[in-house]
């Protein structure tokens, strides 16, 4: 009997979108492109709150000291300002005269380094490069140059006068703007928003006051070599430094070569010591320093703080590499904090110990803030975290050095 195949139904998949649907993805869209078209607001306010995050920790020592906190912050943005115009005045007309002086001296510098290169036949093609790079065309000013510099140069400090007073507004009227935040966020969220914000102060707070330590002693240890040995130009040399310093993995090269090309010209014992003494700091820095200044604010493998300076470099260039290690930082902060398990890592238990102490934070919270204003509300929040953070770090201390 012959085979007669039997038509299937045909199946209609249709995909029906509502209109809520379809207006909160505009929504999304729009929220998208406005974040784009504010990328500058944007960033005065991370800065910002970079700002407040590093002063946070000072202002509170002095209030522990029975310093009233307008009189704290008075005095704590007084102290920078006359450090910062110290700072300008000691070594910016210094630093002008000595990049002249580079400038001036860059054709022998180029010379020598020509002859030392063509020496080799492996580096005399480079030889060749570099003897007939014009570098005075890298440098040509012309007006309209000029002109987009000075704006590009007038919108920055535009941009940080506005992040240091809106820093400043927001150190002043903490209380009122905590409480206006605390408001619009359900009450049973508010113990948990509270360590995300003194998480992220944490976070934030080392990682400049680290950044502002490890950049200003390498500087000045620049600044001693260079000048115990005799090397010209040591004070725009280890300003440099102290600024290269900021750029993870990178910054050893741009500290170590121009103080390593600066000594050529004062003898091989010379140029031995530099380098030596370069290495042996950028070796104590990255193994003793940078774990001591930082401590446990940021607490990233170096799988996550290659892969974050990867994308921030792509993203934004040299900003994005400076804020990728605190976002990185906070991102993962925020997934421990709102207990989200990684693929690869056991659930955690509704009945744990994390899961315990903080439904017991949040249930004396609400006796203790039961009809309070949410001004009064976010102090005890902020109060009831710092105690529980303060017995957290004293237990692991415990747990770090057990008693024999």
């Amino acid at each position: 009997m012959p085979f007669i195949p039997t038509e299937r139904p045909v199946q209609v998949v249709r995909l029906d979108v509502s209109m809520a649907t379809l207006f909160k993805l505009v929504l999304v869209l729009a929220g998208l492109w406005l974040l784009g078209q504010l990328a500058s607001v944007l960033l005065v306010l991370v800065a910002a709150l970079f700002i407040v995050g590093t002063l946070s920790p000072v202002i509170a020592w002095c209030e522990s000291r029975r310093v009233p906190r307008g009189l704290a912050i008075a005095l704590v943005f007084t102290a920078l300002v006359v450090a910062t115009v110290l700072v300008i005045a000691l070594t910016i007309p210094e630093l002008i005269d000595q990049v002249r002086q580079l400038q001036a001296e860059e054709p022998e510098w180029r010379a020598r380094a020509v002859t030392w290169l063509a020496r080799s036949p492996l580096t005399a093609p480079l030889a060749e490069a570099l003897r007939t790079a014009r570098f005075g065309a890298m440098v040509d000013i012309t007006p309209s140059s000029a002109l987009a510099f000075s704006t590009r140069i007038g919108g920055i400090l535009a941009y940080s006068m506005a992040s240091i007073f809106l820093a400043l507004y927001g150190l002043i009227d903490r209380d009122r703007l905590r409480g206006g935040l605390f408001a619009v966020i359900p009450r049973e969220q508010h113990m948990r928003f509270t360590r995300v914000l003194l998480n992220l102060e944490t976070i934030v707070g080392g990682y400049i006051r680290g950044q502002l330590v490890t950049s200003g002693l390498m500087a000045a240890f620049m600044f001693v070599l260079l000048e115990l040995c005799g090397v010209p130009n040591a004070l725009a040399l280890a300003v440099f430094g102290g600024i290269a310093d900021v750029l993870p993995y990178i910054g050893p090269f741009l500290t170590i070569g121009p103080a390593f090309a600066a000594s050529l010209g004062r003898g091989p014992a010379i140029v031995g010591i530099v380098l030596v003494a370069m290495l042996a700091y950028e070796e104590f820095e990255s193994r003793v320093l940078i774990p001591v200044v930082y401590g446990r604010a940021l607490r990233l493998p170096s799988s996550v703080v290659m892969f974050a300076l990867l994308v921030g470099a792509t993203l934004k260039g040299v900003v994005g590499a400076l804020l990728a290690l605190p976002v990185a930082a906070a991102i993962l902060m925020l997934v421990d904090e709102l207990r989200v398990s990684l693929p690869g890592q056991p659930a955690t238990a509704p009945g744990g110990d994390q899961a315990s102490r903080d439904a017991h934070g949040e249930a004396l919270y609400a006796d203790l803030t039961d009809g309070m204003p949410a001004e009064q509300a976010a102090a005890i929040a902020v109060e009831l975290s710092e105690t529980r953070k303060r017995d957290s770090a004293a237990i692991a201390r415990v747990d770090a050095d057990p008693v024999p």
